[in-house]
């Protein structure tokens, strides 16, 4: 686990979600420990519609690799404001650039407050230990 990425900026969920808080808008994305877990991503599907309101811990799509086919949970809830369209031709970016090119989903937060359950990259990183 030593080698994995958990860039100190970010906020992180215990269901191995990263978040980048950009004003009252977030980008979610798998993290780097996820997508080690899951193997290579070949598929992913999300909302590719704005507007479209995602609850908190709702399921926000559908990854599959070639170990397993898993849902997507939001760590937030708040409306569809993007997602990523490059990972319809290229779900490899999650693979390679987590954090970068392998966002997945942008939010308009519905409620701020949620922020404080999520992880910094310290505590992300204890926690993973403690698994």
């Amino acid at each position: 686990m030593a080698s994995l990425n958990h860039p100190g900026d970010l906020k992180y969920s215990k269901t191995d979600e990263w978040v980048r808080v950009e004003g009252d808008e977030v980008v979610i994305g798998i993290t780097d420990y996820a997508q080690d877990q899951l193997g290579d991503i070949v598929y992913v599907e999300l909302p590719w519609e704005s507007g479209e309101n995602i609850a908190f811990e709702g399921k926000f799509g559908d990854i599959e690799s070639v170990k397993a086919t898993s849902e997507l949970m939001s760590p937030l809830s708040g409306d569809v404001i993007g997602s990523n369209e490059e990972l319809k031709e290229h779900p490899e970016y999650i693979n390679d650039y987590p954090y970068e090119k392998g966002w997945m989903v942008r939010l308009k937060l519905s409620d701020p407050s949620q922020l404080d359950n999520l992880l910094n990259a310290d505590q992300y990183l204890e926690y993973l230990q403690g698994r």
